[in-house]
């Protein structure tokens, strides 16, 4: 019995040396803990990623510029093609019929002009004839050796030959016309049957084929729009089309660089630089202007290196440097956080003294009233850092900063903080429930975790 008593005894003053050294080891400490960093120097790049699809800079669309069924078909989609090559060609018989009945009439038309142009010298001898009569007549008229029958009729027939001669000049001038308008006919018959031969306008690839042999393809209306028989892709120029917001686009500018990643080419990127920046915001179509969404301008990044086996279509993301600063404070995006600050009529931060001051949480939940303003003083929110001070009991202080460019992990500081500042990083519910001249503790280590 006593030894059993002995071991519960054993037991228990050590349970109660645990909970001792636990209390000690885990109790909390009165200060928030938090992590810091020193302000240091920096090369920092401003950059405005967005999303899109890889592009050939010259795509063309062949589409049928007549009716007809496709009766060769020489390429392939995906197939290389040179400048000049044959594509396809649509049935030529009934454009070749016009080709034909145009030559013929227009033949017909030349043998009838040809005849009325015959008939014009004709009617030229005979006023000739008729011009000379008259002259004959007049002498003997002056010399009493005719009658005055004889003189009349001369001069009728002077004036019934310039009026026939004037009628065969008019009918050679309408066979002319009609000569130029079934010239014109024929003409128009001719190209388009050299239509129905479709050659490639460019060096480049057979990126679609939308037709095969024997299918009829269909010129567009007005309302209608034509078969797209075939298209094709200049790859030798390569251009990423993406989509920037609209909050990003007062800072991209024409020429500058960017790096493009391509969703089929991992583990690599492709250097470019911007060549186009849209004026109109991109139109989003089958959906109500009712509802509120993002607005998003077109931006073209042309590559400037080759990409191998690139394919119109491929998913991209471009990132597009819009500033570069050298060497310049900047602070960790972590740290910055809004307060709102009382500024005297000389625009000035007003302090409130320790005594009178009273901790502000930021949570709608529990929000202090504010202090009333005394004349000339405004209150408005401002972006700040919290910086450590004192050598031995840490408080840290709310420092207002006007920041400049903002980096992917650090934002440019223009003014406010110098090299060698420790600012606090976190954690968030630290940076975010602070005030000024609050005690912490800082421990680092909880970052490395």
């Amino acid at each position: 019995m006593n030894k059993k008593r002995i071991i519960l005894v054993v037991f228990l003053l050590i349970a109660a040396g645990g909970g001792a050294w636990g209390y000690v080891h885990f109790k909390k400490s009165p200060f928030p803990t938090v992590t810091v960093e020193a302000i240091r120097t920096r090369d920092l790049e401003a950059i405005v990623s967005a999303s899109g699809k890889i592009q050939p800079k010259r795509l063309v669309n062949i589409s049928a510029d007549t009716t007809g069924r496709v009766v060769d078909l020489a390429v392939n989609e995906g197939e290389r093609v040179s400048r000049g090559q044959f594509l396809l060609q649509i049935d030529p018989k009934s454009l070749r019929t016009r080709v034909d009945s145009g030559t013929a009439s227009l033949q017909a038309a030349e043998g009838s002009l040809d005849q009325q142009r015959q008939a014009v010298e004709t009617a030229r001898v005979q006023l000739d004839q008729a011009q000379r009569n008259l002259a004959r007549q007049r002498d003997l008229w002056g010399q009493q050796l005719t009658t005055r029958e004889a003189l009349d009729k001369a001069e009728n027939d002077v004036r019934g030959a310039e009026s026939q001669l004037r009628e065969r000049e008019k009918q050679v001038a309408a066979q002319a016309a009609r000569i130029g308008q079934e010239r014109a006919s024929l003409e128009s018959a001719r190209y388009d049957l050299s239509k129905v031969r479709i050659e490639s306008p460019i060096d480049g690839i057979v990126t679609r084929r939308n037709i095969q042999e024997g299918e009829t393809a269909v010129i567009g209306t007005m309302n209608n729009a034509g078969t797209v028989l075939l298209t094709l892709a200049d790859m030798s120029v390569i251009q990423a089309e993406v989509e920037v917001d609209e909050t990003n686009i007062p800072n991209v500018h024409l020429g500058q660089p960017a790096k493009i990643s391509i969703d089929a080419i991992p583990d690599k990127t492709f250097k470019g630089h911007v060549t186009e920046i849209g004026n109109s915001p991109i139109q989003t179509t089958g959906q109500s202007t009712s509802t509120a969404q993002a607005t998003n301008f077109k931006v073209v990044v042309v590559l400037d290196e080759p990409v191998p086996e690139v394919r119109p279509g491929f998913t991209c993301t471009a990132d597009i440097t819009t500033a570069t600063r050298k060497a310049v404070t900047s602070v960790p995006i972590p740290s910055v956080a809004v307060r709102e600050l009382t500024y005297n009529a000389g625009g000035q931060v007003v302090r409130e003294p320790k005594d009178n001051k009273r901790r502000r949480r930021t949570t709608e939940q529990n929000q202090a009233a504010p202090a009333e303003l005394k004349p000339g003083e405004t209150r408005k929110e401002t972006e700040g850092v919290f910086v450590i001070r004192g050598a031995k009991a840490k408080t840290v202080e709310f420092v207002p900063i006007k920041m400049g460019v903002a980096g992917d992990k650090y934002f440019e500081v223009l003014s406010g903080l110098a090299v060698g500042d420790e600012v606090i990083t976190g954690p968030y519910n630290s940076v975010r429930n602070i005030v000024d001249d609050d005690p912490v503790k800082i421990d680092n280590k909880q970052a490395k975790k």
